[in-house]
Order: structure tokens, then sequence, then C-alpha cells
């Protein structure tokens, strides 16, 4: 069971997916929820149509003098792209397989068929239109075929649902043929667009996941640890004609001043420290980032810009 999306929360969805829309002028209010007395909702699925007929959005908006629009709550033309064109209840679905419902909302492996109409398929299913005759001779180009995907995949994502909430007008109530197409090829394009993360392109590229041998990490360190340029030249006497030195140097550094550093202590006398200074000091050394982090910082941002040129 599940509330319905808002309107804001549609557009959010459908952007995170990756999915082009139009907005259609009143689509946010749209809707049989007052004129019925019946709120849209608990959702417990997608329903996808085809029109029967081709530019027919406007038709499916308003509707017909027997039976009042909305007609779906998104139509997707052709080459017109994807229409929002209600956010509740909507006239699509009619009565369907109450069965139908309960395998719909237990995500069941297959749904049972649909033999009666028993329940009101409006007040729980998310409805498309698709645009096409459905005579099996009119064919649905692929962006409308993938913007149909994305749209379910969308909603589905958004309710966490698996594929196995999406069906087929056919499929939910006896007679009808809607939309002309193979469901469960359709729903296995929605599985394979809820198993990446949203907005996924099968287009990108694939990232080689091959780990690395321990000859091709040791000739990666070594190029870090001889990489000029990426410290700062401490050496205000060469820095002028060496503004950089590598990393490798920059540690033969450090351990030169640091036992030239040791031999001036060990000459000099020993220096008794009060508590107070020993206190002090020691604030100050858990104040300040150490060498080993200001030196792998800068290794770091310098390394990026060089790999990166």
């Amino acid at each position: 069971m599940a509330a319905p999306l808002t309107p804001f929360e549609l557009l959010a969805a459908f952007k995170a997916e990756g999915l082009p829309v139009r907005e259609h002028a009143g689509w946010r209010t749209h809707s049989r929820d007052a004129a019925t007395g019946r709120p849209f909702g608990p959702v417990y699925g997608v329903l996808i149509h085809h029109t029967a007929g081709h530019g027919d959005r406007e038709l499916c908006f308003n509707g017909r003098s027997d039976l009042p629009g909305p007609l779906c709550h998104a139509w997707l033309g052709k080459t017109d792209g994807l229409w929002l064109l209600s956010a509740g209840r909507a006239n699509h679905a009619g009565g369907v397989d109450g069965d139908v419902i309960s395998a719909l909302r237990a995500e069941a492996a297959r749904l049972p068929v649909d033999d009666e109409t028993d329940v009101d398929g409006n007040d729980l299913l998310y409805g498309l239109e698709m645009e096409n005759l459905g005579n099996g001779r009119d064919p649905y180009p692929a962006v409308q075929y993938e913007r149909a995907v994305l749209w379910a995949a969308a909603l589905c994502r958004a309710h966490g649902w698996s594929e196995r909430s999406v069906a087929g007008h056919k499929e939910v109530q006896p007679g009808k043929v809607d939309p002309s197409f193979d469901m469960d090829g359709f729903r296995a394009a929605v599985a394979v667009r809820l198993a990446h993360a949203p907005g996924w392109n099968p287009n990108d590229p694939v990232e080689d996941d091959v780990p690395l041998t321990d000859d091709e990490i040791t000739k990666i360190a070594v190029r870090v640890l001889t990489l000029d340029g990426v410290i700062d030249n401490p050496n205000p006497d060469s820095a002028p004609t060496n503004p950089y030195i590598s990393l490798e140097t920059a540690v033969r550094n450090v351990e030169t001043v640091t036992r030239r550093t040791e031999k001036v202590l060990a000459a000099r006398p020993p220096v008794e420290l009060t508590d107070v200074q020993v206190a002090a000091l020691a604030a100050s050394v858990a104040a300040s980032p150490s060498l080993a982090e200001q030196i792998a910082e800068k290794v770091a941002v310098k390394l990026a810009a060089r790999l990166a040129q």
C-alpha cells in the first residue's frame, strides 16, 4: 500500500530517472477526485495502455462525452514526448480483476488470468497512454518505448516497487488488447533500469574493474614517489630555479633536517620544562597537523592536477 506521489514528488522522480517531461496546463489539479468523491489511492502499481489513435493528447486530457477526462496520468507521443496530464484519479483503467490487483500488490512472479471486473482500477493504478494505433502495424519509436520504460521505472523506484508492479491494460481487464507489445519484455526492461542507479545511461562506457597486479601497484607507487612537481620546494635558495620537488626529495629533506636537529639538540644541555610548559606544548602539537598530513594533502592535490593534464 502506498500513497500517490504529489505533483512535486512526481516531477522529482522523473527528473532523477533522466526522463524529460512536459507539463500540460492545469495537470497538477486535473483529476476525477472531486467529481466522483473518491480520492486516488492507495496505489499498487502502474498500467500501460495504447491510445488506439494519433494526435490524441488533448482527448486524453479532456476526455469524451461519455468518459470525462483525464483519461490517464501521462500521455506519451510518438514524437511529442511525455506529457503530464494528472496527479489524481484518472479514467484510464475502469473495472479490473481484483485477483490481478492482489498479485501486483504482492509483486507475484506471474499475474493470474483476468476473468472478472470486480475492482475499480482508477482508484489504485497510475496510467500511461502511448500514442499508437495498436493494430500491430503501427510501430513504437525506440525513444517512445524507452521513455515508457523510464516512466514506469521512475514510479516503481519512488515507491520501492520492482518491475512486478507493472502491468498492461490487457492483463488486468478482460477483453482489452493494449498495449500492443509484449509486457514480459517491457517488465524486463524496467528491471534493468531498476538494477542501476537513477539516471543510468546504458551507452555510458563501462569501467574496467580488473584488479591491479602487485607489479602494477609497485610501478604506480614508484611513479608517485618520484613524480616531480607535486611538492612546493621549501628551500628558498633553490626555489627560484626549481619551485617544485618530488615526494622522494621531500622525504629525504625531512630526514636530513631531522638528523641535523637531533645533533643540535644532543649538544645542548637538557632543559627542564615546567608542568605548565609541557601542557602548553602538548596542546600546540595536538592542534597542529603533522608534517606527514601536510605532505599527503599537497601530494593528493598536486597529483590529481598533474594526472588530469
